[in-house]
């Protein structure tokens, strides 16, 4: 009873409060990131992307920009460590997940969750329909299971040739498993678990059997 009540309940109120206070708390980081940001390169401070969210509803997805001014029409919507679009101060602030910040502002109006499925652009999303019917039943999240065991993506696809190809077949079905295992899963402790593992990653704190 209490983790349903936390599915229906208690998971939007816990994101929406979290978040708040988080958003709060990083305020002088997001201010200290927007001036670098705009005196280190060309172009806005945030990089607004469409995702696909709950229900198939689509959302913009608010990150800080760590790319070229347009991006999206210079390669693929995935990125490598070697990826040239990528901007100096970019890259610090991928290795270090600052850049994902601004989705707070995606949990405070309701897109996105702290913690689900990470959303993908529709072109992603059109290739896997039916497995995407049953995991976006709930908002996709900042930080996920596969979020954790892919922390080191975009090193990941650097040697890669076929980068979107490997992506599509290799990570993104893996990805979906991890996906649906978390929608069968989940409840508050497993949510502050991946939140801590995901912030904490020299700590291993997700050794459950999760149900499949």
């Amino acid at each position: 009873m209490q983790n349903s009540f936390y599915k229906n309940f208690g998971k939007r109120i816990f994101d929406f409060v979290a978040a708040f206070i988080g958003f709060i708390f990083l305020l002088p980081v997001f201010l200290i990131l927007s001036f670098i940001i705009k005196i280190s390169s060309k172009g806005s401070i945030f990089f607004i992307q469409k995702r696909v969210g709950r229900n198939f509803k689509t959302f913009n997805l608010y990150k800080f920009r760590t790319m070229v001014t347009d991006a999206p029409r210079l390669g693929l919507s995935i990125t490598s460590s070697d990826d040239p679009r990528i901007t100096k101060v970019g890259k610090v602030m991928r290795k270090y997940k600052l850049d994902e910040l601004p989705q707070l502002l995606n949990v405070i109006k309701g897109d996105m969750s702290l913690v689900g499925p990470r959303p993908e652009v529709e072109k992603y999303v059109n290739y896997y329909k039916n497995e995407y019917e049953k995991i976006l039943t709930i908002r996709p999240g900042i930080t996920d299971l596969a979020s954790i065991k892919y922390r080191d993506e975009n090193s990941l696809l650097t040697n890669i040739e076929d980068k979107e190809k490997y992506y599509i077949n290799i990570i993104l079905m893996d990805k979906l498993l991890l996906n649906k295992k978390y929608i069968t899963n989940y409840s508050f402790i497993l949510d502050i678990k991946i939140i801590l593992s995901t912030v904490f990653p020299n700590f291993t704190l997700l050794n459950d059997k999760l149900e499949t």
